[in-house]
């Protein structure tokens, strides 16, 4: 089975628009949340979003024809231009050899598909854009993106909820490690609009502030009282490790393996949902050959949910057990907000740069936990951590579970 190591990465975000940029403000405790302008608020219980104000995709992508890229769509483009760079993956190389494309996403473009529906019953089929409707379909982004960097390997679109990017780096694996694949780009974006932050809203996942301490979203905090969402995109270059070797690439670090859950309950049985999520933990673990002892750190997938929170926790000292006690925390939701099918990938990009210069972000407001709360290396403070193995975990809103083992590249 072939190794699959990252070579690069790119990432536009609410803190930055790089993994280092990312990373320090992570560690700074800088929060990405601040009252929306997409739109109006005032409506909605929760003001609060990780909005990236002034996106402006031409920063990324030059002169080239933007009009049929909508804000997924630019995001993810921006963001394969960043891990093409980072990686150097140039223009001249990919007319060479093949780049493939597999995206994670829970809504791609849903903003345009209500705004094409929304025209063509107002003033008729006649006035619904043409434009807007190549964008109506979940693989949008892939394809929009594949098309412009001209990345002629295989194009997927993975849709599995808020899980849908960790899912995808896993799948994008298992595709080089099976020989299907030598160089993908693999990670997640999804946009911030009023129509998936309405929804959230009427279904009682957002946080409600009222300006009291407590009301921001606090993972695993005994105050946490729901999520806020946040936008952005994340992609990791996923290569086969003999391919990166041949060209003289550098690794950042090695993908050793990945795990799945599903909890049929879909949270609401709490038994079924922390199963799922020991469950994707412990086949990521047995796929990359660790054991507990080895993992130094675990990025969760956390965001202020109290029941999600819970589970995910006692899912994790499942398998762990006593160990799970001494085990470092960080859940960059805290200052990200949930950014949906981003949301994996961009825990991944963070874990990247904690095994680059040994620090772990804190979680920002955290004071309070619950009695017997089975995880304990919870600190609002950054600290210094020596990283050789890594877990990511993702946990869905639908009972999807998904975890990831990284580990240092300097074997390579």
């Amino acid at each position: 089975m072939r190794r699959v190591v990252i070579t690069g990465a790119g990432v536009v975000s609410s803190l930055g628009d790089s993994p280092a940029a990312l990373h320090a403000a992570l560690c700074e405790g800088r929060s990405g949340l601040r009252p929306v302008e997409l739109f109006e608020t005032g409506m909605l219980g929760c003001p609060l979003g990780g909005e990236i104000k002034s996106f402006d995709a031409r920063n990324y992508l030059g002169k080239r024809n933007l009009r049929p890229l909508d804000r997924t769509s630019r995001l993810v483009a921006s963001a394969a231009q960043l891990a093409l760079d980072a990686s150097e993956w140039t223009a001249e190389l990919r007319a060479d050899r093949e780049v493939g494309l597999v995206l994670g996403t829970m809504f791609c473009s849903v903003h345009t598909i209500s705004e094409f529906d929304r025209r063509a019953l107002e003033a008729g089929p006649g006035y619904a854009s043409p434009m807007d409707f190549s964008n109506t379909v979940i693989n949008a982004a892939a394809g929009q993106t594949a098309i412009m960097h001209n990345l002629r390997g295989t194009n997927t679109t993975v849709s599995t909820g808020t899980t849908s990017g960790l899912n995808a780096i896993a799948y994008a694996t298992d595709l080089i490690r099976g020989g299907r694949a030598r160089a993908l780009l693999a990670g997640g974006a999804d946009e911030l609009c009023f129509e998936s932050f309405y929804g959230f809203d009427r279904a009682g996942l957002l946080c409600h502030t009222t300006g009291a301490a407590g009301d921001f979203p606090i993972p695993f905090d005994a105050r946490r009282n729901g999520a806020a969402l946040g936008e952005g995109a994340a992609l990791l270059m996923l290569e086969d490790a003999e391919s990166a070797r041949e060209r003289g690439a550098r690794v950042l670090a090695e993908v050793r393996g990945h795990g799945g859950g599903f909890d049929c309950s879909r949270g609401k049985k709490d038994l079924k949902a922390v199963e799922a999520i020991s469950r994707a933990v412990r086949l990521a673990l047995s796929d990359a050959g660790v054991s507990t002892r080895e993992v130094d750190c675990l990025s969760a997938s956390a965001n202020g949910s109290p029941a999600r929170d819970w589970h995910e926790a006692h899912g994790v000292a499942c398998v762990f057990d006593d160990s799970s006690r001494s085990l470092p925390v960080t859940a960059i939701k805290s200052m990200l907000g949930e950014t949906l099918g981003a949301s994996g990938a961009m825990q991944a990009v963070a874990m990247l740069e904690t095994m680059r210069d040994g620090v772990l972000p804190g979680i920002p407001s955290l004071q309070e936990l619950e009695t017997d709360f089975p995880l304990a290396m919870l600190s609002p403070e950054s600290r210094e951590v020596e990283v050789h193995c890594g877990l990511v975990n993702s946990v869905g809103l639908d009972g999807n579970s998904c975890s990831l083992v990284l580990a240092r590249g300097e074997e390579f």
